[in-house]
Order: structure tokens, then sequence, then C-alpha cells
């Protein structure tokens, strides 16, 4: 095969992947919800779960990757018990996207000053406990196959509780909620580094996460996010392991620069995002059937939200793309010679390939505007909602 056929063909590999990919936008990113220091609130945000639908539906329609859209309770609570989430299930679909993972909230409550599932105290514990009972309750009525947890569990100074009691609490916590899950739904267990932590974290890291997971059972799988590691991380040798022992469950994608900022993903370090899916890729988990949960976890404070979700989803399509055009058969090659700067080339061959013109081609193909952008500020939307949302707006992270 030459090589401008062998060219041709990854390119038609890739697209027909990049048709199917999926992207998990968050409900909690498209209302007022930011820093921890400020929230700057904006007009036309959405004020109930219904409107933040009908904006992620607005990112799918002109991106045609983001058809699904992740609760977070309390903030995306509706009236009415499982009907009423049944109702909100049924309006997603009627819009174009369905709901995702639910996410927990166990750390805004002053019940959890000390803690929530670790908490020294045995009634906030059976607290928390029974909000993530809660939650599983909301996945059977809207048919969600992901329970995402984070705890901010943790303490700041030495000598404040016992660190193995509470890896002790966390367990028989995840125990309990893992006993609960149906046969088709899984527990994604993410970590942190620290904040509001600063002493200790009682997730702080994927090593953790991996433990807890492995002692569950296969339904419970580790969540990477990729803002929540200590700088100069390697983050796609985590996932490269992983995928390898198959425990990699869901990618929170977001970008930083000092600490957790919650930016849009790929903004700080592009590069890094495109050796990440070049892992995921290498690993599998580009498969239709990998299992592997692609979502946002992003707060945007300063920027128009749903633009900024538009980019978000557009810089994980292209960091895809390039991902996808690497030259598998001459990379492996260059690796077994030990070639080292042919190795390097193969690889940076494709993070420099200039991959805007195949996505627009694959949007096109779609029956999709090529310039989502684009089409997105002339679809009078923003204008709409500017107009429409008028009155009180629904708080979220930061708030």
């Amino acid at each position: 095969m030459t090589g401008s056929t062998a060219h041709e063909a990854r390119t038609v590999a890739a697209k027909a992947v990049l048709k199917r990919q999926s992207i998990e936008t968050p409900s909690w990113a498209y209302g007022n919800s930011g820093t921890r220091f400020k929230v700057f609130a904006q007009a036309g945000v959405p004020r109930t779960p219904r409107e933040k639908l009908d904006d992620a539906a607005q990112v799918h329609a002109f991106t045609g990757a983001a058809p699904t859209v992740a609760l977070h309770i309390p903030w995306d609570r509706v009236e009415g018990g499982p009907e009423g989430y049944a109702k909100l299930a049924a309006y997603a679909e009627e819009r174009g996207v369905k709901l995702g993972a639910v996410n927990s909230n166990v750390f805004q409550d002053d019940d959890y000053k000390l803690g929530s599932v670790t908490n020294p105290d045995p009634a906030v514990r059976r607290k928390a406990v029974g909000h993530l009972l809660e939650c599983v309750d909301i996945m059977d009525a809207t048919g969600s196959r992901d329970l995402k947890l984070w705890f901010s569990d943790g303490t700041n100074y030495p000598g404040q509780d016992d660190l193995r009691d509470r890896q002790d609490r966390l367990a028989e916590a995840l125990r309990t909620v893992y006993a609960r899950l149906g046969d088709d739904q899984r527990m994604v267990l993410e970590y942190k580094l620290f904040e509001p932590a600063f002493y200790a974290t009682d997730v702080p890291d994927w090593g953790t996460s991996y433990a807890h997971c492995l002692k569950l059972g296969e339904k419970a799988q580790v969540c990477v996010d990729t803002g929540h590691h200590a700088p100069g991380t390697n983050i796609e040798f985590i996932v490269a392991f992983l995928l390898r022992e198959g425990r990699l469950g869901a990618f929170d994608f977001n970008s930083r620069f000092y600490a957790d900022d919650d930016l849009m993903v790929g903004a700080a370090d592009p590069f890094q995002l495109f050796r990440i899916l070049y892992e995921v890729r290498r690993g599998g988990g580009l498969e239709a059937d990998s299992g592997i949960a692609f979502m946002l976890d992003q707060c945007h404070n300063i920027e128009a939200k749903i633009p900024a979700i538009i980019r978000s989803v557009m810089n994980v399509q292209e960091a895809t793309a390039k991902a996808l055009l690497i030259d598998a058969e001459a990379l492996a090659a260059a690796q077994r010679e030990g070639d080292v700067l042919a190795a390097n080339g193969v690889l940076m061959d494709a993070y420099n390939t200039d991959v805007r013109p195949l996505l627009e081609e694959v949007r096109e193909e779609l029956g999709l505007d090529p310039d989502p952008m684009g089409a997105y500020r002339r679809s009078g939307w923003q204008e709409r909602i500017v107009k429409d949302r008028v009155g009180g707006v629904q708080a979220g992270w930061g708030a």
C-alpha cells in the first residue's frame, strides 16, 4: 500500500469513528456556575433543568457529537419523584438528546463540613449514603447507566481524624451503594488531588479510586478528570494503565493551568489532550463498545456558556481526529527498531495535521453546518434566550 493510499485509508477509518463520537455535556455548565470566589451571572442562562436540556440540544444540533446530558442532583432535582424524572427523560428525547450520568452532591450541606461518607458522625454518613441511593433511584427512572461520585471528603490538619478509619468508612459506603446498582448500571469514582481538603483528601488520586473499584467489582470504574492532577503528571500513562486493566469508565474533560480551574478542554495544553486520546485509541477506547463515557466537566464563568461548550466539543473532536490519523504501523516499526526520533516524528506528524477540513467534511456528510460556532451565532438562539428567560436563575456550583 502506498503512502497516499494508506493515509486515505486512515482518513476513511477516522471519519467513521468521528461520525459516531459521543461527548456528554454537563447540565451545570449551562447555568450560572463558576469559580469559588465569584460567579458572574449571565443573561439568558437556564432557570430549570428543562431549559438546560434546551441549551444542550442546541450544542448537539450544531456539533452532532453531544447526544447526552449529565444531571447533577440536587441542582437538577424535579418534582414528582420517579415519574417526574421519567418525564424529564422524555422531554430530553423530544429535544433530540438523552439523559446521561447522574452526579451526586455530598459537599455543599453544612453537615458535610468534616466530610460526607467518611465523616466521623454516623448520622452524617447515613445522610450522605441516603443521597447516593436517591441518585440510583433517579438513574432507574431516567434510564441512566452511570452514577458519578466525587467526594470533597478529607482533612485540613494532621491528627484531625484517623486516615485509616476514613478509608474504612469510604469503603463501607461504596459497598452499600454498589449493592444497590442494577445489572446495567455502573459506579464511576472520580478523584481530586486537593481542595477543599488541604492536608489529606480521602480520594486524592487514580490509585485510590482504582483500589476501591477493584474491591467492589466490575461495575465500579475509575473516572479520570483531566484537571485533577499534580502539575507535570503524565495523565496519558494513567489512561493507558486503566485501559489495560479494564477499569477506565469515564473522562471528565476540562483544562487547568495551576489547579482545578474547570476551563475548556484543550485550552491549556492541546498536545496533552492529543496524547491522552492516542492512548484511548491504542487501548480500544474509541471502539463503539468500549463503554467509556467521554464527558465534559466545566464551569464557564467569564465566557458565553453555549459557545464555550461547543468549542470544547470541537476541541475533543480535533484531538480525536489527530489521534486517529497516527500511522500505527510506522510508529510500531520505529518503536521496534528503537528509532526514537522516527517514533516521535510519527506522533508529531499527526499532531501537526490540520484536521479542521476533515471535520468539516464529517459534519457535511452528517447533514450539519461545517462551522458549528458560526451556525450557532447565526441561529439567533442566544438572542432568543436572553429575551425570553427573564427573572430568576437557577444556581449551581460556586453560586
